[in-house]
């Protein structure tokens, strides 16, 4: 047997077993996909409740420019007041762009424009409070239900 022959026939061989991967590498790459799959999916719920967390304030600053529009289109000075029913307030403000949301609570200090206060909460379970002169915020302002 030549030299030749036996460095070709070596060759096949190493060929041969290069044809797959060691279970070393395929333990590594799992365990990469591990690592990763443990940062995103926190990092994805994460942004899920922000969002839920934003569309309930954007709900409370929508009611509160309609009470608030609706309160300044008034002629004769006199208030709507805001009801504990959300489809009474809608009624009442729908003209305004008051939709039948999910807010959870509206209290008023003798049907007064200048004190009322909405609360809801975001479906990550923290709540926001609204009132006539503050933006949503998870403060329970004075006279929140």
């Amino acid at each position: 047997m030549s030299i030749t022959t036996a460095l070709k026939a070596r060759r096949e061989q190493l060929d041969d077993r290069e044809a797959g991967f060691t279970l070393i590498e395929l333990l590594v790459v799992v365990i990469i996909i591990g690592i990763l799959a443990a940062i995103a999916i926190p990092v994805y719920i994460g942004v899920q409740n922000s969002a839920k967390d934003s569309s309930a304030q954007s709900d409370l600053a929508n009611a509160k420019v309609a009470i608030n529009a609706a309160y300044s289109a008034s002629t004769t000075g006199s208030w709507t007041a805001l009801s504990t029913t959300a489809a009474t307030n809608t009624t009442a403000f729908s003209t305004y762009g008051w939709t039948n949301g999910p807010i959870d609570d509206s209290s008023t200090s003798g049907g007064s424009a200048t004190a009322w206060c909405l609360k809801e909460t975001s479906g990550s379970g923290n709540v926001f409070y609204v009132t006539q002169a503050a933006s949503p915020s998870t403060t329970k302002a004075t006279g929140c239900a």
